[in-house]
Parts: C-alpha cells; sequence; structure tokens
C-alpha cells in the first residue's frame, strides 16, 4: 500500500466516522428570567440546530423551573449575574458525529443557557425508575411473650333483689 493510498483510505474512515449516527443526549439550563410563553422558542432553536445538523428526534423533556443545589455564576455581557434558580429540560436526538460539536457551539453561543452538557448515550431509557422499598426478613433469637389475659368471670343472671341490695350497699358507704 502505497502512502497515497493510506491517506485516501485515512479520509474515507475519518468521512465514515463524521456520517455515522450516534445517540447524544443534550441537558440545559434556561436562566430564570425568560417567560413561561418564549421557552417554547428558546428550546425550538435547540431543535432547528439538530435538525440542520443532520439529527433526529428521540425523546425530549419539557423545560420546568427548578430550583439550583448551589448558585451559579454567568457572565452576562460586562455584568456577573448569580442564579439559583433555572429552568432545566433535556434533549436525547440521534446525529452524526459533527452535530454534537456544532450544537455545542451553538448552546455556548446562546445567552438564553446559563449552564449545558452534551454527552453521548444509549438509545434506551435511561431515567431512573421509581422502586418500592424492599422488606427485609428480620429473624428473632427471643420468643415473644404474651401478657396473661384476665378471664372474666361467667355468672348467672342477676335477680333485681340482689341488684337492688348491691346498689344500696354502694350508697352507703
Amino acid at each position: 500500500m502505497t502512502a497515497d493510498e493510506m491517506v485516501m483510505d485515512t479520509n474515507e474512515t475519518e468521512v465514515a466516522d463524521a456520517v455515522a449516527l450516534r445517540i447524544y443526549e443534550i441537558g440545559y439550563h434556561i436562566v430564570p428570567d425568560t417567560k413561561e410563553e418564549e421557552l417554547e422558542k428558546v428550546v425550538g432553536s435547540i431543535r432547528s440546530e439538530i435538525e440542520k445538523a443532520g439529527g433526529s428526534f428521540i425523546a425530549e423533556g419539557a423545560p420546568s423551573l427548578t430550583k439550583l443545589a448551589y448558585p451559579i455564576s454567568f457572565r452576562e455581557g460586562e455584568k456577573t449575574v448569580e442564579y439559583d434558580r433555572g429552568f432545566f429540560g433535556w434533549i436525547k436526538f440521534e446525529a452524526p458525529i459533527m452535530a454534537a460539536q456544532i450544537i455545542e457551539a451553538f448552546l455556548k453561543q446562546n445567552k438564553s443557557f446559563f449552564r449545558h452538557i452534551v454527552f453521548q448515550t444509549v438509545r434506551e431509557d435511561t431515567r431512573a425508575k421509581m422502586k418500592a422499598p424492599q422488606l427485609r426478613e428480620v429473624k428473632r433469637t427471643d420468643v415473644i411473650k404474651q401478657a396473661p389475659r384476665r378471664v372474666e368471670e361467667v355468672s348467672a343472671p342477676v335477680s333485681e333483689e340482689e341488684l337492688e341490695k348491691a346498689l344500696q350497699d354502694i350508697t352507703t358507704e
């Protein structure tokens, strides 16, 4: 194999890798100053970038206002702003390798997003499922003793005379 053939083979491999589709997920925080009506427009801008880059959607989580675990500083023009809340959303999509880099650059330039991450993932649903707590078996070594029960006396019906006599005795004391 000549040097020219090796270079052509390398270029073909790079082109094939760039065209190969992979699964990506974007997690993003939108600035909390954004109005609810404008959220769809902001998220739509990410969708349009994915489509321009040749991607197709798999799943999406609509942005919702979330309290952050810690304040995040973000530079807006000449001033630094600190956010303790943000609209968090995510999008899972399939796209060529170059698309991830294009979308990453778009998110960095767009001032509506103050934090984002783009990473490769799998097609399956990877969200954590809520599990019912499993009860563990507890073995006791001690025998639980029951308290002695009081046995009630079974008596014959009481006549009215005996009842009156008992009431007289109680009231005279």
